[in-house]
């Protein structure tokens, strides 16, 4: 099983509910729960700052951590971060055993290459189109990709690119293919139908935020 990052938390025994939590933030620390793994729950402390500088890191999302409590080693992965609003703070962390035998869910990113000498773009003007950033995979801890790459080196205009249409590492499998949504990643396009289509969704998007009382006064 790969780790590429290592983490140390101590226990947070009997430090519990919000007002505890407030006065862990004040010191720095942010409070964390570990879960699964046929285990109980358990409740950790972290650096706020160390754990600042390891989420810059796009890998940290996406790789087994070596987390560390009272001297025990326990592999996990990264499931959720809870970010101040207004402030470069994290306000809490959740993370996920991890056992060699058991398969995860994690998001991946996607990486873009060959965009630029692809023939829709290079030859015919076209403009690309991302639709996903990232996606679901489901693996053993073994198999975990950090990101996966989407090749565009060989589209035409008006092409297009799905989920079944990327390359996957053996042991790995697409959570949204399993359950049959083959959804779209990438379109190479005239750019005059990528003004359209913008204009559409901003039109779609200005319907959607307009008060409901509008609608209401009409009838």
């Amino acid at each position: 099983m790969k780790t590429s990052f290592e983490l140390v938390a101590d226990p947070r025994d009997g430090v519990q509910g919000k007002g505890a939590s407030r006065r862990l933030r004040r010191a720095g620390k942010v409070p964390a729960i570990l879960y699964g793994g046929n285990e109980p729950p358990r409740m950790l402390i972290l650096d706020q700052q160390n754990l600042l500088t390891l989420l810059v890191d796009e890998r940290f999302y996406t790789t087994i951590i070596s987390l560390k409590v009272n001297g025990e080693t326990q592999r996990a992965i990264l499931k959720d971060v809870q970010r101040h609003p207004a402030r470069n703070q994290i306000l809490h962390i959740d993370l996920q055993r991890v056992l060699e035998d058991q398969k995860i869910r994690m998001r991946v990113p996607l990486h873009f290459v060959g965009e630029n000498v692809a023939p829709g773009v290079k030859a015919q003007a076209g403009v690309v189109s991302r639709m996903l950033s990232e996606v679901e995979v489901s693996c053993l801890p073994k198999d975990l990709p950090e990101h996966l790459v989407v090749d565009l080196s060989e589209m035409e205009i008006n092409q297009m690119k799905r989920l079944s249409d990327i390359p996957l590492p053996e042991g790995v499998e697409l959570v949204d293919l399993v359950h049959g949504h083959d959804e779209a990643v990438v379109s190479i396009h005239h750019p005059r139908a990528a003004a359209a289509a913008e204009e559409t969704e901003a039109s779609a998007e200005a319907a959607a935020a307009a008060p409901a009382g509008d609608a209401a006064a009409k009838k």
